[in-house]
């Protein structure tokens, strides 16, 4: 059994898989955001980032970039640290469960973790890409 994880793991196919399946919440957000850009704009404008059409384009090009250096393993610490701040930013500006009410302070304190554990999985990945030379 180990043998062939060991195979199925080690493949450049699993490798592209595993890098697009972890960035799908950055490059799907990037993309919606491209798609509908009056919606990226009130989006901004509804956490309090003004310019928005100006953190609107910042966000899609960190998403979109920072996603592509991921999934093609270029650059891969770059990308993968990007996305990594741009998560870690998040939880202070749309995720402070510290000052609302319940429920909604347990919902989001549940998303801050969530995106602490993706913060991780991009170390990970730029931890792995590193190792490979």
């Amino acid at each position: 059994m180990n043998s062939l994880v060991t195979s199925l793991t080690g493949t450049t196919w699993f490798g592209y898989v595993a890098r697009t399946v972890l960035t799908f919440i950055f490059w799907g957000s990037g993309l919606s955001k491209l798609m509908d850009f009056s919606t990226a704009m009130a989006e901004m404008s509804h956490f309090g980032l003004e310019p928005s059409p100006l953190y609107a384009v910042a966000t899609i090009i960190v998403q979109l970039t920072g996603s592509a250096l991921v999934i093609l393993n270029r650059w891969t610490w770059l990308g993968a640290g990007a996305l990594a701040v741009f998560t870690a930013l998040t939880i202070p500006i749309a995720h402070d469960f510290w000052t609302m009410e319940e429920p909604f302070r347990t919902i989001e304190f549940h998303v801050a973790m969530e995106h602490i554990s993706v913060i991780g999985a991009l170390m990970v990945v730029a931890w792995k890409a590193g190792r490979q030379g």
